[in-house]
């Protein structure tokens, strides 16, 4: 076996993400809910698969990730774990459990790597809640931070539009990703901001830069699985490119199914004991 496939088939890590970035390589990052796609996107050789709160959304059918509660991350986390070998599993910390209350955050920290035997976590939020995430790093929890569009916050926005377009918010975000840096986040994602400020910000890091709808100066990429594969086709942001129409598979899929039994094709002699 040549050393390439040896070091491909090497679990994902922290470091390794590391590695990644110093030597120019891109870091593949899309999410996971469930035992079945994790397992078959983690044999593809993804290199991070995220349980995000966007389960919310596209698992649960809420408009927001604000409903996203621990017990259900923790579910979705679980249900990942059991399908991932090699990609490192990153796992969201819901809206709430990490907002300016340190201990409260710890508990609620150690209670989803505990319980789902993720590797990682990942928190929106920068100078805010800079005492929570130094506390959870304390502890021996590796952080993924996020910055720039955080949907945990839509309400405060009141929008989905592109973030830090203006000095100011800009500033900050480069202020927070520094901070984020310095406490001992080994990633940050940036998403929906300007290409620009993304690649300024990933030349001043030496941790890696995940993008979303952040141009191609970031050191990987992550999309949402239903959005990527065509399943969800109500989400058509310009930073989407689909891979897939899966949503016309599956509904030709199930239309020739019910075709079969209304026939009586289905099940034939051969599908029958």
């Amino acid at each position: 076996m040549s050393t390439a496939m040896q070091e491909d088939k090497r679990k994902v890590t922290t470091h390794r993400l590391r590695e990644m970035k110093d030597r120019g390589e891109r870091i593949s990052m899309l999410t996971a809910y469930d035992y079945s796609m994790a397992s078959i996107i983690d044999q593809a050789g993804m290199d991070v698969i995220l349980v995000g709160d966007s389960a919310s959304n596209v698992m649960a059918g809420n408009i927001t990730t604000l409903p996203m509660t621990i017990d259900q991350i923790i579910y979705h986390g679980t249900s990942v774990m059991k399908g991932v070998k090699r990609s490192l599993v990153v796992v969201d910390m819901p809206f709430g459990t990490c907002s300016g209350n340190p201990m409260k955050s710890l508990e609620a920290a150690i209670r989803i790597m505990r319980e789902t035997g993720a590797d990682t976590l990942k928190i929106e939020g920068g100078e805010e809640i800079v005492e929570d995430i130094k506390k959870i790093i304390g502890a021996g929890i590796p952080v993924m931070g996020h910055l720039g569009l955080m949907p945990q916050s839509i309400n405060k926005y009141g929008t989905y539009t592109v973030r830090a377009k203006e000095k100011e918010e800009a500033e900050k975000l480069i202020s927070d990703a520094l901070l984020l840096e310095k406490i001992g986040c080994y990633g940050i994602v940036l998403e929906k901001i300007p290409a620009d400020l993304a690649a300024e910000i990933t030349s001043k890091l030496s941790i890696p830069t995940i993008g979303i709808g952040a141009g191609g100066g970031v050191d990987g990429q992550v999309l949402v699985m239903h959005d990527m594969l065509g399943i969800n086709k109500n989400f058509s942001p310009k930073f989407l490119r689909r891979y897939e129409d899966l949503n016309t598979v599956i509904t030709n899929a199930v239309k020739n199914y019910i075709a079969d039994i209304k026939s009586r094709d289905f099940p034939n002699e051969n599908e029958s004991y």
